[in-house]
């Protein structure tokens, strides 16, 4: 079907948004090749986009095998790419080794520009539709259909690449484990590859996240960074790759189990996005992927509701009384929601039990649900409650009843891990089952928020009875069953969890409206994981919450002006038990879901920044669109040698409009012995200055933040 908005274009197309240009070749019907991805080059003639190309055609020599570059987006070894090729596959043994010539192009211009390119192999019996988008925001996305016009077709592979510059020498991705989600880890970009699988049927703990490619020595406000993100939520592979002869790429796509993806006759096989993020400094790429979020047409609309969560407050605990006087309580705090966790269904004590029986235990509730939700909706609030639909305890009704809904690989279910398996979706009455018990609850309950878990890695995901890999579908069905959800539920939000951080990405993200960045509620650590989820994420879309002063992973203690400080800036959330606390701190409590509220606009909308300084300390905000409001914090993480701090220089701000520099001290100023003379002035300063002469830091002790507003004195 012809696009009225489509046009005719040079081989050489240059695409321009958000300050990114991508210039594309599609000379000599082979694949897009990407000549340049990067700052916006301006406008250029057709005679100027093919100077580009033939500026980028390398010394062949004696042998084009040597001297691949540049590299299609889908790179092909039949091409003479010698690296990871990006289809690979075969039928009964050939066509292993494709090679697409280009049948058609379109280019559609609205708020993103987007290249199709449609390409075919009579030979492999073998189509391929490679899509190209640069959207609003700068942000680049890619994917490729391929279509199997032939015998079945078994796809191992399917991945796409984008170029990165030879001065991009550095690389950046992340790692971790429970309640310790996104630690970085740097390094030189070596010969060879860096490979990063995720092969647990989600990102994981561990997830690499972003893979940023940059500059030696980029920080969030310096040094040209490109990254890249793999929006999927099962297996999944990134990588960076260097060639002898100089080519540098970033590539991902869905990691194929053997076997896993046969395509029949006419079947066509979609990849995940690729999105593509760039900058000077990593605000920067971080900013593409914020703008390009926030305007989604699913993005959430109205602001964020502060929520109360049981979990650290009960675990397991449930008692009706205590759980109705725990609402009142919530709802006097100020919260807008109130979330029942793990614990509520049949039999469920502890974790060895009754994951899949999603009714509600008519001991612990002989009345049901019905008269807390009720009481919740009365006080004002939303209900939530906490579900894990893709797993199963053997000790349930559901896994005796139906065994053979579990994975099993071939050696029985497996090891568990907290004592529960996964239930298979890829069984019909499987997925009809627990569709119908979670719909069903959210219909009687009115329940407008579902905690979605994911606490165990699909190891051994073998669909019975033949044992074939399930990974790839489950996580089909896990989205079609989140989406089924929604359309049957109007309004209804869904947050992803797996263990904390496990399935971060945007993948999910179509599907739901916030992520638990980690189940560890201690603020020096959390710092650091909301700062670089915050690479991916906007602040509206990951859940942050105040939790107890010890807290519960790390056994650590820290004040609540710390703890609130430091989750101040997402979606808020507690945990703290407030049945429980006393009078001064839910006192305190009160004040800080009251500043949160006032501050949401300015939060939920600005730019977040961080200011590149020394490992003991931090200083990062979120500045207002049109810069004239901010919010920093400024927090000491460990004692420097040199003391005192050295001087917080304010990135984001605008050089010419004055600033009025005050301390919001929520609950409790910083001490009058570690206030510099300035803090208690009436400081103002222009943006300038505050960015490149600063401000002496408080000297705080360890484990201790200030939050200072900006805002305009004209």
């Amino acid at each position: 079907m012809t696009d009225p908005n489509a046009r005719s274009f040079a081989p050489v197309v240059h695409l321009r948004r958000g300050g990114t240009s991508v210039a594309v070749s599609l000379t000599d019907a082979r694949l897009p090749r990407i000549l340049h991805w990067g700052a916006d080059l301006g406008d250029l003639t057709a005679a100027d986009l093919d100077a580009v190309r033939r500026a980028a055609e390398p010394t062949i020599g004696d042998s084009a095998v040597t001297y691949p570059q540049p590299v299609p987006v889908v790179p092909q070894l039949a091409e003479a790419w010698l690296g990871r090729p990006g289809i690979a596959g075969s039928r009964g043994g050939r066509a292993w080794a494709p090679l697409f010539t280009v049948a058609g192009t379109r280019l559609e211009e609205g708020d993103a520009a987007v290249l199709t390119v449609e390409s075919t192999d009579t030979a492999s019996e073998l189509a391929l539709t490679v899509e190209i988008r640069l959207e609003a925001s700068g942000l680049l996305r890619t994917r490729a259909a391929l279509r199997n016009d032939g015998a079945p077709y078994r796809l191992d592979t399917l991945e796409l690449a984008l170029p990165v510059p030879d001065r991009a020498a550095e690389l950046l991705d992340f790692t971790g484990r429970w309640a310790n989600e996104k630690v970085p880890q740097r390094h030189p970009f070596p010969l060879g590859a860096w490979v990063r699988e995720s092969r647990g049927g989600k990102p994981g703990l561990d997830a690499p996240t972003l893979l940023v490619a940059g500059e030696p020595g980029f920080g969030f406000r310096g040094g040209d960074t490109w990254g890249v993100h793999l929006g999927w939520s099962g297996n999944q592979t990134v990588a960076a790759e260097r060639t002898p002869a100089g080519t540098r790429v970033l590539r991902g796509g869905a990691l194929l189990l053997p076997g896993e993806l046969v395509l029949a006759t006419g079947e066509t096989y979609t990849a995940p996005w690729l999105y593509g993020a760039r900058g000077t400094g990593l605000d920067a790429l971080a900013a593409q992927f914020h703008r390009h979020l926030r305007a989604r047409p699913e993005h959430p609309k109205t602001p964020r509701p502060v929520l109360v969560n049981t979990w650290e407050a009960v675990y397991f605990d449930h008692d009706p009384d205590r759980l109705l006087h725990f609402a009142d309580r919530a709802a006097a705090l100020g919260a807008e929601r109130f979330v029942v966790d793990d614990g509520w269904f049949t039999g469920r004590r502890d974790d060895t039990t009754s994951l899949g029986d999603w009714t509600v235990d008519p001991e612990r509730w002989p009345d049901g649900l019905e008269p807390l939700a009720e009481r919740v909706r009365a006080l004002g609030m939303d209900f939530g409650l906490w579900f894990e639909p893709e797993m199963v305890n053997r000790d349930s009704d559901l896994a005796r009843a139906h065994p053979e809904w579990l994975f099993d690989g071939g050696h029985g279910p497996g090891l568990p891990s907290r004592h529960q398996h996964v239930l298979d979706l890829g069984h019909d009455g499987a997925y009809r089952h627990v569709y119908e018990q979670v719909s069903t609850l959210i219909d009687r309950l009115g329940i407008a928020y579902v905690k979605w878990d994911h606490n165990r890695y699909l190891t051994d995901a073998g669909h019975t009875p033949d044992g074939t890999p399930g990974v790839h579908r489950q996580t089909e069905r896990a989205y079609r069953m989140m989406r089924e959800l929604r359309a049957a539920h109007p309004g209804l939000e869904i947050e992803s969890c797996a263990s904390g951080g496990g399935r971060v990405d945007l993948g999910v993200l179509e599907y739901t409206d916030r992520v638990w960045p980690s189940d560890c509620n201690d603020p020096h650590e959390r710092i650091d994981v909301q700062r670089w989820t915050g690479l991916l994420l906007p602040p509206e879309l990951h859940g942050d919450h105040i939790g107890a002063e010890t807290a519960h992973t790390t056994r650590r203690t820290a004040p609540l002006e710390f703890r609130a400080a430091t989750v101040l800036w997402g979606h808020l959330g507690v945990e703290e038990d407030l049945t429980r606390c006393d009078d001064d701190t839910f006192t305190a409590l009160q004040a800080w879901v009251a500043a949160h509220k006032e501050l949401r606009p300015l939060l939920h909308t600005g730019d977040a920044v961080h200011a590149d300084t020394e490992p003991e300390v931090r200083l990062e905000g979120v500045v207002s669109p049109d810069r004239s409001d901010a919010l920093f914090q400024f927090a000491l993480l460990d004692r420097p040698a040199a003391w005192p701090p050295p001087r917080l220089r304010f990135p984001g701000l605008d050089p010419d409009r004055r600033y009025r520099v005050t301390e919001l001290a929520v609950t409790a100023a910083v001490p009058e012995g570690q206030r510099p003379p300035w803090m208690g002035t009436d400081l103002v300063l222009p943006g300038r200055v505050l960015a490149e002469s600063g401000l002496e830091a408080p000297s705080l002790d360890v484990d201790r933040s200030v939050l200072l507003r900006l805002t305009d004195a004209e």
